[in-house]
């Protein structure tokens, strides 16, 4: 199945890279003085509302992750799934920024994206693929332990999966990602996250089976 998603995405990205190059042959075929060609580039619009909708969604999706990992140190877990969680919040925070200046800088709404307000009554984030319910979430909070490093593999797996599952939407939407900043983005995305995927997967097959209590 990972395999068949991975294919699926990396033929999406394709697509929108011969696109792109499809477009660059039909300019010099044109042969517009630089003025014209100045002209006809200030009239494209430089990104759609898709990606408004993929970065913004995404801020949200990445808020609730960096409050998961967060919870890591006082929830008992172990010193790889703490490891783990240490980079997530990190390489998230950053990228939570990242998004809010390029939205920013277009004049776009831009999400809050403190992690503490993800979960909270009148939240401005709306439910991306992959989010995890409050109920979830309050299972993930209860947990200690082997527990908790039980619950957090499986539940951010399933996060990680729905980030995959926006960049495919993303990629679907008539004239989305040729934003070079957003297309980069998207890609790092699918890559990092299919690959913590792999990665989680295998620490989560590696944690002792759970003893049925009496």
């Amino acid at each position: 199945m990972e395999m068949k998603r991975t294919l699926t995405i990396t033929a999406l990205l394709g697509a929108v890279a011969l696109a792109g190059c499809g477009s660059a042959a039909s300019s010099s075929q044109a042969v517009l003085t630089p003025a014209a060609q100045a002209k006809a580039d200030s009239g494209r619009p430089a990104y759609t509302a898709a990606d408004v909708h993929f970065m913004s969604g995404m801020i949200g999706h990445h808020a609730q992750a960096v409050l998961m990992a967060g919870w890591a140190p006082s929830h008992g877990a172990s010193q790889a799934v703490r490891a783990l969680c240490e980079r997530i919040v990190v390489g998230q925070r950053d990228e939570i920024a990242f998004m809010q200046r390029w939205l920013r800088e277009r004049h776009e709404p831009v999400p809050d994206g403190d992690p503490s307000h993800v979960m909270m009554p009148g939240m401005n984030h709306p439910m991306m693929p992959g989010m995890l319910s409050p109920e979830q979430l309050q299972q993930l909070d209860q947990a200690r332990g082997s527990d908790f490093d039980r619950f957090f593999l499986t539940y951010m797996i399933q996060h990680h999966q729905g980030a995959i599952t926006m960049v495919e939407q993303l990629m679907s939407a008539h004239g989305a990602a040729q934003d070079e900043y957003v297309f980069k983005f998207a890609a790092d995305v699918n890559a990092d996250q299919t690959t913590e995927i792999d990665f989680m997967s295998r620490m989560l097959e590696a944690l002792p089976p759970v003893v049925p209590r009496r």
